[in-house]
């Protein structure tokens, strides 16, 4: 994460902003561990600011879900387990299948090929090693469809799940990398691809289809290294 600055160079209103964003992206990412406490001091430290910001970006976060409140103003990277990451698929496959059926009857050819680049470059950085890039390409192929949806409802609801969904983007993360180091990574962009095809027919079904088997494969990658 890049510190925001100081508050001193800033209205307070867009520092705390700024430490909301910054820390809201880095779960999505799951750069923190599930179950991990962040607390004030440790994020201060980091975006040089006063406590106050952090408080108020932790307060945010916890609001939606993303964060558990913890003793003293922290707060708790939510927990792990098999039954909270089917909840959260089963609805993800609901709202982010709603949204590429949308999606196929409103994309541009342009936007579609837009997201074919993003897919090759997906498939790119998996075949060279770069995990975390390999991952934000693939929320922002996921997201460059959602946000042609024609929905003001869909693209903040599935931004709130992904959010959730943060601790297990880290045993995903940590699991790609693993795959790498052996030399065993499965191909993750087939979907991704048949996605592309169904919109570029728009075919509004098979684009349904495409990205609950996407949400599906990474489901059943994670529910072996999930707790019960």
């Amino acid at each position: 994460m890049k510190p925001v600055g100081s508050p001193r160079s800033s209205p307070r209103a867009a520092v705390q902003d700024g430490v909301y964003k910054q820390v809201r992206q880095a779960l999505m990412w799951g750069e923190f561990e599930p179950g991990k406490l962040i607390t004030l001091q440790s994020l201060a430290d980091t975006f040089g600011t006063s406590l106050m910001p952090v408080r108020e970006a932790l307060r945010r976060l916890a609001a939606e879900t993303g964060l558990e409140v913890a003793r003293g103003g922290s707060a708790r990277v939510p927990a792990i387990s098999r039954q909270r990451l089917d909840d959260l698929c089963q609805t993800r496959k609901a709202l982010e299948g709603l949204a590429a059926e949308c999606a196929a009857a409103r994309m541009s050819g342009e936007e579609i090929e837009a997201c074919r680049d993003i897919a090759r470059e997906h498939e790119r950085l998996g075949r060279n090693g770069e995990v975390y890039a390999m991952l934000r390409h693939n929320q922002a192929f996921h997201f460059a469809i959602y946000e042609k949806a024609g929905s003001d409802v869909l693209p903040p609801l599935i931004e709130m799940l992904w959010l959730r969904f943060g601790p297990y983007m880290r045993l995903l993360s940590d699991l790609v990398r693993a795959q790498m180091a052996e030399g065993s990574l499965p191909d993750y962009s087939t979907q991704h691809f048949a996605l592309v095809d169904a919109l570029s027919r728009r075919d509004g079904p098979a684009a349904r289809a495409a990205m609950v088997a996407d949400i599906e494969a990474t489901q059943a990658l994670l529910r072996g290294l999930c707790p019960a």
